[in-house]
């Protein structure tokens, strides 16, 4: 009788680690057509070395390079506004000094180009790139069948960053 308990308990525990539907496909497949969503980041991967070496010297630390972060941070496309708003850890060549509300990388672009491609195993990708922002980004997104997604971000003025997280309906 222990073990009937224990092979339904261990069957029990494997069948909930299947993967995660963040959005329905008929909903992700509607606002990736129309190109309005919003990217909901839930982890950050810093590239710059000085950033995880002070990760990993923290108490308690992991000793990976993720940093989970708090609900609220990502970005929102619609046709005609590109809002963002995200965390920065790295290193960022030039700065202004005066300017200590804008850290991370924020702004809300109204010029932008987007171009969007499919990979063969269904991934769908988007290159977007504001026009209208001094610093030059690109924003590089990879949507999963599931609505999961990562995206990476490549500046003329700072090192990479990658965030993984999630699509959702425009709110």
């Amino acid at each position: 009788m222990k073990s009937f308990i224990l092979i339904i308990s261990f069957a029990l525990m494997t069948a909930s680690c299947g993967s995660q539907v963040y959005l329905d496909p008929a909903t992700l497949g509607s606002v990736v057509e129309k190109k309005e969503f919003d990217f909901n980041a839930t982890k950050a991967f810093p590239t710059n070395y000085d950033v995880i070496n002070v990760m990993n010297s923290m108490p308690n630390s992991t000793g990976t390079r993720i940093l989970n972060l708090d609900p609220g941070y990502g970005f929102n496309l619609k046709k005609d506004l590109f809002s963002v708003a995200l965390p920065y850890f790295g290193r960022a060549f030039t700065v202004n000094p005066g300017d200590a509300n804008n850290g991370g990388i924020r702004f809300e672009s109204k010029e932008f180009s987007i171009k969007q491609s499919t990979s063969k195993k269904g991934k769908t990708l988007f290159v977007i790139t504001p026009r209208d922002q001094q610093e030059n980004y690109v924003f590089n997104l990879e949507i999963l069948k599931n609505g999961s997604a990562f995206l990476s971000i490549n500046s003329n003025n700072r090192q990479p960053i990658s965030f993984d997280g999630n699509i959702s309906a425009p709110k």
